[in-house]
């Protein structure tokens, strides 16, 4: 049977992708976030995506965004989750954020909710820990922009049940994507890699071994990316970023995931990249939210 309704924790820039996907495909969304502020900005987010969604998929028929906002009830209480069957979490990569998210959602969703984190590199296990339900608690590392990308980095924890998967996998088939099942491990196979990548090119930033461009253009023109990693850490947010990268050198306890200091310097100063305009570029107008290059194609990332 379809699932209907679903929860959507967090209303930043993956939960807002999450949230339009799930309504785009007929769903029930209650989205929920701590403030009305948060909650009205995505709700002007999800009204652009949606109206520029359509430059880039022209063959499909476009719904109206009054539609597509019907169908998300916007929140800042937990008790409407009480009717989700299945909840997308997409908090900040905070473990302490994280950690009291899941108490609340446990003791509030019926005992069959699946949860699902969207969450860059804390590790399934440890969040599922925290629940009373932990062969229900599976991750889903959706990409950005969600309601553009296919594939989906499934994670099984320690206790995640076959149930919970086949579960999580009958959503993604109605949002119309597919998922690559691996085995928990901080940052798992996608992040693992790509916050190495990124934090490398920014110390060749910080030593001044080449540009922003030039870093770019090598892995567009040498290696074929659709994105460099630079123009990736923009799109995904340099917060974020870093959150991930401290993840990964707090859980393996080596150097070689220490965050570059240029990094630091940057996400102190606000410049988070595309969700605020000014980070390793600098963006403007609405287009850019959904992650699309200067050249208006899509980002592969």
């Amino acid at each position: 049977m379809k699932i209907q309704v679903v929860g959507v924790v967090g209303a930043g820039v993956m939960g807002i992708g999450v949230a339009q996907n799930l309504s785009q495909t007929g769903h029930q969304v209650i989205l929920v976030d701590i403030s009305e502020d948060i909650l009205d900005n995505a709700k002007k987010e999800i009204r652009n995506n949606v109206r520029f969604q359509g430059f880039f998929q022209k063959n499909q028929q476009a719904e109206s965004p009054d539609n597509i906002l019907h169908r998300i009830k916007f929140s800042t209480n937990y008790k409407f989750l009480e009717d989700a069957e299945f909840v997308i979490e997409n908090a900040t990569e905070k473990w302490d954020i994280k950690k009291g998210i899941y108490a609340q959602l446990d003791a509030i969703c019926p005992d069959k909710t699946v949860f699902a984190a969207n969450t860059s590199a804390i590790s399934i296990t440890r969040i599922a820990s925290v629940t009373k339900r932990a062969d229900k608690v599976i991750g889903m590392h959706f990409m950005n922009p969600v309601p553009m990308k296919p594939m989906v980095e499934m994670i099984r924890g320690y206790h995640t049940s076959d149930d919970a998967i086949a579960t999580a996998k009958e959503l993604l088939a109605q949002m119309g994507k597919e998922c690559i099942l691996v085995n928990d491990s901080p940052g798992f196979v996608s992040n693992r890699v790509l916050m190495l990548t990124i934090n490398e090119a920014i110390f060749l930033l910080q030593d001044r071994v080449a540009s922003v461009e030039e870093v770019d253009k090598i892995f567009k023109s040498c290696f074929g990316h659709k994105m460099g990693p630079l123009e990736t850490a923009d799109l995904i947010g340099l917060d974020t970023i870093l959150f991930s990268i401290e993840v990964l050198y707090e859980s393996f306890n080596d150097s070689k995931y220490r965050p570059c200091p240029l990094l630091k310097k940057m996400v102190d100063a606000g410049l988070y990249g595309r969700k605020n305009g000014q980070g390793f570029y600098t963006y403007s107008g609405a287009i850019e939210s959904l992650g699309t290059n200067k050249d208006n194609s899509v980002a592969c990332y």
